[in-house]
């Protein structure tokens, strides 16, 4: 065997085990989220319930709005975001006890549900569609 080919070998190894172990960390996660939590539910099913008790209060501005918000997110990881968002939003508006869900509700479950490090990308949004972002500093800053 020549050395090319053995550090050819060894480096689509490495490659292998780098990719197998990234989707591994990513399947794990997904199970972790599976796994029901005291109350008998996992995380993704208080997200699906959130989403489906709020379904009827959404409308296509408020759509549009989201999805221009969940733009920055790769498209790879878009859906699962729009999810996990749209299930946050979903539970401050039954917190709130609203009747539709509104571009107040959409910021601050967007806010909520994302981690710190996102928030930049969030403020520089808003500040593109000319919207304050001074009501929501409290929850920034959590």
């Amino acid at each position: 065997m020549s050395g090319g080919f053995a550090l050819f070998i060894i480096g689509w190894i490495v490659l292998m085990i780098v990719l197998m172990s990234i989707g591994g960390f990513f399947m794990f996660r997904k199970f972790l989220k599976r796994m029901p939590k005291e109350d008998g539910k996992s995380t993704m099913d208080w997200e699906e319930y959130y989403v489906d008790q709020t379904i009827h209060m959404w409308t296509n501005e408020q759509k549009a709005l989201l999805e221009e918000l969940v733009s920055p997110v790769p498209e790879l990881f878009r859906d699962v975001a729009k999810q996990k968002i749209a299930g946050r939003i979903g539970q401050v508006a039954l917190e709130k006890k609203s009747k539709k869900i509104t571009e107040d509700i959409i910021i601050e479950g967007y806010i909520l549900a994302t981690p710190k490090r996102d928030h930049k990308f969030l403020i520089k949004k808003l500040e593109e569609k000319q919207i304050d972002i001074t009501p929501y500093q409290p929850l920034f800053e959590r």
